[in-house]
Parts: structure tokens; sequence; C-alpha cells
């Protein structure tokens, strides 16, 4: 098979060795290029024709965003991976990444573990993620854009699933209408476009409350619960332990910390705590929907977005018990279709819907009591 083709963009030198050297360790990948800002960078794709571009954020004379936003207007296709640095500054960049149109992004590792730990960090998360936003790769030379990016982000950078296996789903569940007490989400990579899809088709009059699962690192959630705020009608926070949970609001679970749901007499409140991760993920999907499932039963409907892996499933079986509801996003509209895709292929789904169709159905469901 042929190698994933990658260019790596970082004013670094030593960490644009770095990175290359760890990348084409596996065989699967072959690193193309190098630039050490955007205008190099824009010079060289056409030139190396890469499969996936890593573009750091902050670079001279043209940064990351800036690169972004030029190599979108020419390759709205191309899977690109920005680099960000762990800190608020980066976690806000990073999310203006997102909405420019990035893939995904990667919070560079710090090298206080030393160097062997910062090479165990590429290695067991920089390359799967690689391998995933590039499945299907066919090597066709990146053409140029007829129109402007898609407005949905990084749903529109999604590379073409030429070339991939087709994946039986089995057919969508009948609607059943039951009464949904809450709408639980999870999502992870392009999930925060996802999520800005599904809570502009969200009324502020929802009658129920919102629970998120966004795989990000402490700060982004924050941030991106800010940010989802100040353009959408339900307001957003970040989960807090002994929150009572009312009608549209929307609470997302803080970075590197699990939510779950617990009854109080006739309410339900949450909480937060730091067991183990799962999933090798906190928060994980899993963790919430587990416990929804305990607190609302039949009334949960569990919502399951773009991203990598099968954080949801576990949780999703649990629902299915319990007679919830489960809607899936399609493969086409996912930038990697893992968690929502091993729901589909397992036979939860009620829906496997694309990514426009999800808000207006929850709304639907929910209204329909």
């Amino acid at each position: 098979m042929p190698k994933i083709r990658v260019l790596v963009v970082d004013d670094s030198v030593v960490f644009r060795r770095l990175v290359s050297e760890t990348l084409t360790s596996d065989p699967a990948i072959e690193v193309v290029g190098t630039a050490a800002n955007g205008r190099i960078a824009l010079q060289k794709i056409p030139q190396v024709n890469p499969d996936l571009v890593i573009l750091d954020v902050e670079m001279p004379e043209m940064n990351g965003l800036e690169a972004l936003a030029e190599l979108r207007k020419t390759w709205p296709r191309l899977p690109v991976i920005m680099f960000s640095a762990l800190t608020e500054r980066g976690a806000a960049e990073t999310l203006d990444a997102l909405a420019l149109g990035a893939t995904d992004y990667f919070t560079k590792p710090n090298c206080v573990g030393g160097l062997d730990a910062a090479l165990e960090v590429l290695r067991t998360q920089l390359i799967p993620e690689i391998k995933a936003l590039c499945r299907g790769v066919t090597h066709a030379p990146p053409a140029p854009a007829n129109l402007r990016p898609s407005s949905q982000g990084a749903a529109a950078a999604r590379p073409s699933s030429q070339g991939a296996q087709p994946i039986a789903v089995r057919p969508s569940r009948p609607f059943v209408a039951a009464h949904v007490e809450a709408v639980l989400i999870a999502a992870s990579t392009g999930g925060p476009n996802a999520l800005a899809a599904v809570f502009s088709a969200l009324p502020a009059d929802l009658p129920v409350p919102v629970l998120i699962v966004q795989h990000m690192p402490p700060m982004f959630t924050k941030l991106l619960a800010e940010r989802l705020t100040a353009e959408y009608p339900i307001p957003v926070e970040e989960a807090a332990s002994g929150v009572l949970l009312q009608p549209g609001r929307a609470w997302i679970a803080p970075g590197d910390y699990h939510v779950i749901t617990v009854r109080d007499g006739t309410k339900a409140r949450l909480l937060i705590h730091q067991d183990p991760p799962e999933n090798s993920c906190r928060p994980a999907a899993d963790v919430l929907f587990r416990a929804a499932a305990r607190t609302f039963g039949n009334g949960c409907l569990a919502v399951v977005l773009t991203g990598m892996g099968q954080d949801g499933l576990r949780g999703c079986e649990l629902i299915r018990e319990a007679g919830g509801q489960i809607l899936a996003q399609d493969e086409i509209t996912s930038v990697v279709w893992g968690m929502p895709g091993y729901v589909a292929k397992a036979g939860l789904a009620d829906h496997v819907l694309p990514l426009a169709l999800i808000g207006p159905e929850i709304v639907e469901r929910v209204r329909r009591r």
C-alpha cells in the first residue's frame, strides 16, 4: 500500500526533526517535506503533494492561522492538523483554526517528562490520528477549489473516502415517541464544529438539559463553552459538582474530568470526578452515558458525533437496554467515522443522519412527548 504523505510545518528546526523522525519510523507514513513557516508551506504543497499537513500555529512571516486561511481557498479538503500549545492562548487559537477549516488539532508534547515521554506521545497519539484522517487516501494531486470553503469548517476538510472499504450499517430503527428527559452528546475529532452545527438548530426554550462530552484538554473545554454560548441560543457552561440540571441549558465535561448525573429526589444533579480514564479518555462518553442510563432510563437521547475510537459504544448499549434513544452522525459528514460508526454498525442507532439534520432531529424527538 502507498504510504501516507505528510508535510511538517514548524518554525523550530528541532521540533521539525523530532516529528519527522518519529513519523517516518512508522512504515505507513512518509514525510515528504518540511517548512519553517506558512508561506514556504503554501509553496511546497503543490510540489510534494501531501496527504496531510501538520501546521504549527506560532510561526514568523506567516503564522499557522494565516496559512490555513490561504490553504483552504485552494485545497478545501486537504487534512490539516494544527499543532497548538496547552495554554489559554493556544486553546483560543486552536478554536480559531477549527473555525477556519482545520481538520483537527494536536497539543504539542512538552519535554518536562523527558524526550522519551514526548516521543511516546507522538507515537501513540499523533500517528493513529494521522492514519484515521487519511484512511483510503488515493494520492491524487490536490484539486484546486471551485468554491470557497464550507462554513462547516472541519467537516469540509474531511478527506475523500474514495478507495475506502464499504461499511455495512444496519437499518435505522423506527421512531419511538418516548419522553426525553436529557440530551447527551459525545464528540471527539471534528467535534467542535459538529457541536456548533447541532447547537445552531437548538432553540433557547428546549425543554430538557443538554450534556456534552467533547474530548479536549483543560482550558479548551472552557473556551469552547464560552464560544458556543456567545453564538447560539442555549447557554453552555463547564460542568461542576452539585449543579442542578435545568431545561434550556447545556454543560460540557471539563477537560481531564469525567462528568456523571445523579438523582436528587425528583431532580438530577451533576458530579465531576477524576476516576481513571476509559477508552484512554477523560472525560469519557461511556462514563456519562452509563450514569445517565441509571438516572433517566428511557428518557435518554444520546447523540454520537464525529470522533476517533469507540468511546460511547458501551454507554449506548446501556442506554438501549434502558429503552433510550440514540442518534449517530453518518460517515460522509464525519471527520472520522469512529465513534458514530461503531454505534451504527452495532445496530444501536435509531437513526444515522448527516450532521445538518441532527439538530432538527433532536428538537423533533424532544418536543414529541
